[in-house]
């Protein structure tokens, strides 16, 4: 049986919000009228031969805010914990369905665990105590926010245990805040931690407090990472204003997700019913913790005002918060004793997976659509449901180009993730499942994720799809500005595309050397405050101050649509190796300065070598590829698109980082001691780091054999395994890029029937 069925969501999509000032979709035939090509009306499936222009259109038109708000309420009306939300499950595998993509469900048995009971108190010198209700207020214009099952405060992979101690506040947790009070002489071990999220994942947060010996650790939001919109500028809070509500409580998982994710009991492989069980203590904490609300972590801060080290000369930026009559001295109070008590039950249970199929013609190339539906909470309208709301949309929208006759090029599996939350896990066991079909298959995956959290475009990519990415924005109208883009509205921000990390689906997929992409809307310090991970990411928030016409879901899914729609349907793969060489360069100039400021003399002389062979031999396949023709130009479009999509696969070719084998990406990965934000050329750079020349040296090595793996396959259209100095011999010529592929001679050129039927 599994845990907390009471949580098993089982509604429909009654007593749905209206929207009648806004226009509804225009249906199929509409849409289709509206096209440039002329169809003749007893023959639908000459849609096939739509235009992508065309197709396109169908995809612009073809969402509507109506309906994600719809979907995003359906979501968004009780609790789905992963592994306990099977009828939301079903629900998305029979909207997918109806809408012609075949799906099922696909199911692995998981360590995960569910919240039992907590306390929290403190007890003053004097004698006087203060316990913390670990609570969110019950909000009558919030009606999830008061569900009697609704989902209390807990951290998810949490240890079950209990700490009675005095407590040291140490900022944001980081090793080098930890570090700072050990060499101030500040006690840690035996202490309780008092932490502040932001910068780093709260797992590493936990894992750093247990490494310096601490028993505890208690991590709070400060509204001083709120910007302007707080209660001090003027700004209510919700749900009267776009300020804070006090007390929210900040969810999450504390897995130590620089290690790895996945299943913490099955690392590099499925977890299907009857597989060994490993020590998962590596990777999950063995002290207790316990998220609170800024409302209850001050009497906690004030305790310590003129205890301990000042922040004065604690001295690092961003440890002071923004609480009122709170020094953010370090402690501890002599005497002032925190007593703590967490009680998980740890359980393999079953999550759910939902896999849809739209069979392309050519049967190994294929585009992957994902999204997680898990949340921490009975709402989650912006992680993970405004990006499940596009998904299920979406389907809706490539359904009527399918209805209609349309077979793609490419395969595109919409994918529907279960227990992101708790560390990435469905996606992780179903690509450790299928890596063997995936890696050489797939072109790219395409995830969001939290879809819209506010009002600001933003995206991080692999340096191969920046061209399309801005391409597409280009297509896609502004929800603020019908005259103009999301591309003018990012632009006029300065905007860039981020670096690839973790913290979300698409890790599994990058570092095996899949192309892949995060994007939607989010929030900066000038706009409501968005209530991550609480029980005020809600319905009533998203419609209220997120988004409230739902223009913003319309327009990622858009973007989303027409991306995938060019991977999907550009005969020739719009995956750019120049660009990806013109990022390395990007990275190798900021890798270089850290050396320069380091005390460790670094010869970098054969990476350097190895970027400019790749350079030139990516800038010569870019200019190849733009003159194809003659009567064998499709076979010669495969031979540059396998290259394309298989480049990437060598920068994963020389096993994983020092210590967290899964992260076998040389380029890019997440930090050590960040979690989600990406550290490039991370085997160099976090030995200069830790001060490990040896390390570096090797990493030097096995980064510029990479490089020189990856131009290989651009080069020849195969990974090719070189010794030593080999690999500083290659010479790429015009002969050594002729397309070394075996195919039939075919009089007219045209493609080859080529037909698959996936089943995943």
């Amino acid at each position: 049986m599994r845990p907390f069925t009471k949580y098993t969501l089982a509604l429909t999509l009654g007593a749905l919000p209206v929207w009648s000032s806004i226009p509804g979709p225009l249906d199929d035939q509409q849409i289709l009228s509206q096209s440039s090509v002329e169809r003749p009306k007893k023959h639908p499936h000459h849609h096939h031969h739509m235009s992508l222009k065309d197709k396109e259109h169908v995809i612009l038109k073809s969402l509507s805010n109506v309906s994600m708000s719809e979907w995003s309420y359906y979501y968004t009306s009780g609790p789905h914990l992963g592994g306990a939300n099977y009828s939301q499950a079903v629900w998305t595998r029979d909207r997918f369905t109806e809408n012609g993509i075949p799906s099922h469900i696909v199911e692995y048995d998981v360590y995960l665990n569910y919240p039992l009971s907590h306390n929290l108190s403190l007890s003053y010198p004097n004698g006087s105590v203060f316990n913390a209700t670990l609570k969110e207020d019950v909000l009558k214009e919030d009606e999830t926010s008061g569900l009697e099952n609704r989902i209390p405060t807990f951290h998810g992979y949490s240890f079950t245990g209990n700490a009675t101690a005095e407590y040291v506040y140490v900022g944001r947790g980081r090793l080098t805040d930890f570090q700072r009070l050990a060499d101030l002489g500040v006690p840690l071990a035996g202490k309780i931690a008092l932490l502040k999220y932001g910068v780093s994942f709260r797992g590493l947060k936990v894992k750093n407090a247990q490494d310096f010996g601490m028993i505890g650790a208690i991590i709070y939001s400060d509204p001083g990472d709120d910007g302007k919109m707080r209660v001090e500028e003027g700004y209510a809070p919700y749900p009267k204003g776009p300020a804070r509500n006090p007390s929210s409580v900040q969810r999450g998982s504390v897995q130590f997700l620089s290690k790895y994710p996945g299943d913490p009991t099955t690392p590099g492989y499925p977890s299907k019913p009857g597989v060994p069980r490993e020590d998962k203590s590596g990777v999950t904490p063995h002290i207790p913790s316990l998220p609170i609300s800024f409302r209850e972590a001050k009497p906690l801060l004030e305790a310590l005002n003129g205890k301990g080290v000042s922040a004065k000369d604690v001295n690092i930026t961003g440890w002071e918060g923004g609480l009122a009559n709170v020094s953010y001295s370090t402690g501890p109070a002599p005497n002032a004793v925190l007593y703590m008590d967490n009680v998980m039950n740890d359980t393999i249970t079953p999550i759910w997976n939902i896999i849809g199929i739209i069979n392309g013609t050519i049967e190994d190339e294929v585009i992957v659509i994902g999204n997680h539906r898990d949340s921490w909470t009975a709402g989650g309208a912006g992680d993970p449901n405004s990006g499940s709301a596009i998904l299920i949309e979406l389907a809706r929208a490539f359904g009527k180009l399918v209805k209609h006759g349309w077979k793609p090029k490419r395969t595109i599996v919409f994918a529907s993730w279960d227990a992101e939350e708790y560390g990435l896990v469905g996606s992780t066991e179903w690509f450790e499942e299928f890596s063997t079909w995936a890696v050489p298959n797939m072109v790219a995956y395409l995830n969001v994720d939290i879809g819209v959290s506010g009002p600001n475009w933003a995206i991080a990519a692999v340096p191969e799809l920046h061209d399309i990415i801005l391409e597409v924005m280009k297509k896609v109208p502004s929800p603020k500005n019908k005259h103009k883009t999301i591309y003018h509205d990012w632009a006029a921000r300065n905007q860039h595309i981020d670096v690839l990390g973790s913290g979300s689906d698409y890790t599994a997929f990058v570092h095996s050397g899949i192309a892949s992409i995060d994007m939607g809307f989010t929030f900066s310090n000038e706009d409501p405050v968005y209530h991550y991970h609480s029980n005020y990411d809600s319905f009533h928030w998203m419609s209220t101050y997120g988004d409230p016409t739902f223009s913003h879901h319309v327009a990622a899914g858009q973007f989303l649509g027409l991306l995938a729609l060019n991977l999907v349907e550009q005969p020739l793969l719009p995956l750019n190796a120049a660009t990806y060489a013109e990022s390395l360069w990007e990275y190798y100039k900021i890798l270089k300065d850290n050396v320069e400021k380091s005390d460790i003399d670094l010869d970098l002389g054969p990476l350097h070598h190895s970027l400019l062979g790749f350079a030139r031999v990516a800038k010569k396949l870019t200019r190849l590829s733009h003159h194809i023709k003659g009567r064998h130009a499709h076979w010669k479009r495969r031979a540059i698109n396998n290259r394309l999509k298989s480049f990437e696969k060598g920068f994963v070719s020389q096993g994983g980082l020092p210590g967290r084998e899964f992260y076998r990406h040389l380029i890019y990965a997440p930090g050590l001691d960040t979690g989600y934000a990406a550290v490039t050329f991370p085997g160099i750079s976090e030995a200069i780091w830790l001060g490990d020349k040896a390390t570096a040296k090797e990493f030097v090595y096995k980064t510029s054999r990479a490089v020189w793996h990856a131009t290989a396959i651009l080069a020849l259209g195969r990974c090719e395994e070189y010794e030593g100095e080999q690999l500083s011999e290659i010479v790429f010529s015009e002969e050594e890029m002729k397309f070394d592929i075996d195919y039939e001679d075919d009089e007219n050129d045209e493609e080859a029937p080529e037909h698959h039927e996936h089943e995943l």
